[in-house]
């Protein structure tokens, strides 16, 4: 498709729940649109922003050094008023008024349902992957996901050497909603005893067996992530002390993991698909997903990767059992 020229001016907001990366994708989107000479309007609290008209003039200094920031400059929110026809014709009109051109709409499936629905209206959207959970399914990454693994993983070592001291089991709880990306990938790289994710159910009875077995082989304590999606986490390890006779504490490590600096692997990615993004509205693209898949940029259809089922890494699964 040739290069589409009248395209004056893109707008780009952040949906539903953080993640480390967004600010680096929002920076590349803005200093894009900059070098091709197009206007970059910022849009608050996600789809809020559009029906309340609450927006933002984004230029190359006003995300100077935003790149390292966790979070998101553009504030984020989920938005019931946006879901009925008439919340988002407001968002039609909104982008009608400021003359916008192209929409680019970072989050995860909820923000992308919302992006397909302005395509139906005749607005141009794209939309990015950033979420923690790395569960969209057409993307084999999402920004966030590493630096939310990274802060889990330190938070898991930590608590290892108590656990140690203490002759210990530790269950911790990660985030990840329904899907076990998060778990399994901390898991493994935490060096856990064992996971427990919401895509595979848990047998406890075998669980507490191989924790007797172990301990009778000289194991003294236990580092089990859970994902938040995969059952009560306080109820685990209540079984757990009662069928293995060993203390066992919960960790639940919440929203921390959806904060902090992000790594340099979000950061770059984050780049990369911005600037993407920019580059399909300015090709005549809509209803499109940037992807990151076999370490390269691409894009698919936003109604085709709704319609994809994502599924564990069976592999790294079954790793976690084999080197414990």
């Amino acid at each position: 498709m040739k290069e589409k020229r009248d395209v004056r001016s893109i707008g780009v907001l952040t949906s539903g729940g953080d993640s480390p990366g967004m600010n680096a994708a929002v920076r590349a989107v803005a200093r894009a649109c900059a070098h091709y000479g197009i206007r970059c309007i910022g849009i608050k609290r996600g789809y809020n922003g559009l029906i309340k008209n609450d927006v933002t003039e984004l230029t190359p200094d006003s995300v100077n050094g935003i790149i390292r920031r966790g979070g998101t400059m553009l504030y984020t929110a989920r938005c019931e008023e946006f879901r009925p026809e008439e919340g988002q014709q407001k968002a039609v009109d909104t982008c009608r008024n400021l003359g916008i051109d192209g929409l680019i709409a970072i989050g995860g499936d909820g923000t992308f349902r919302g992006a397909l629905e302005l395509s139906h209206k005749g607005i141009a959207t794209i939309g990015i992957p950033g979420t923690i959970d790395n569960d969209i399914a057409c993307t084999q990454y999402s920004i966030g996901f590493d630096t939310a693994c990274t802060t889990a993983i330190d938070a898991a070592d930590k608590l290892t050497d108590t656990m140690q001291s203490h002759e210990r089991c530790s269950l911790i709880e990660v985030m990840g909603r329904h899907a076990g990306h998060l778990a399994l990938q901390v898991a493994v790289a935490a060096g856990a005893f064992a996971v427990c994710v919401p895509e595979r159910k848990t047998d406890v009875e075998k669980l507490c067996d191989r924790i007797n077995a172990s301990r009778k082989n000289g194991r003294t304590h236990f580092i089990i992530i859970v994902a938040e999606g995969a059952g009560h986490t306080t109820e685990l390890a209540s079984e757990i002390k009662t069928k293995t006779g060993v203390d066992t504490r919960v960790t639940i490590l919440g929203h921390v993991q959806r904060g902090g600096t992000p790594t340099g692997h979000d950061r770059v990615v984050a780049t990369r698909m911005g600037a993407h993004a920019v580059d399909l509205i300015r090709m005549g693209h809509t209803g499109r997903i940037v992807c990151w898949n076999d370490s390269k940029v691409c894009d698919c259809g936003i109604d085709e990767g709704l319609a994809m089922k994502k599924d564990l890494d069976e592999g790294l699964y079954e790793l976690i059992e084999i080197v414990t």
